[in-house]
C-alpha cells in the first residue's frame, strides 16, 4: 500500500466517525476563539437572531 492510498484510508475512516469529525471541529472553533482573545480581537456571534460583537474579554473558552 502506497503513502497516499494510507492517507486516503484515514481521511475516510475519520469521515466515517462523526464523533472524530466533532472533535476536531470542537477543537479548532476552541484554537480560534484562543487566538482571538488572546491577540486582543473581538469575534462576532448570532445571537437572538442577530451578528452581536463579543469583546475579547467576553469570549468563553470551553475546556478541552
Amino acid at each position: 500500500m502506497t503513502v497516499k492510498e494510507k492517507q486516503r484510508d484515514k481521511i475516510a475512516e475519520a469521515f466515517s466517525n462523526p464523533e472524530i469529525i466533532t472533535r476536531a471541529l470542537s477543537q479548532g472553533v476552541r484554537d480560534a476563539l484562543l487566538k482571538h482573545k488572546r491577540a486582543g480581537n473581538p469575534i462576532v456571534v448570532w445571537r437572538n437572531g442577530k451578528a452581536v460583537w463579543l469583546k475579547p474579554e467576553d469570549i468563553l473558552i470551553q475546556k478541552s
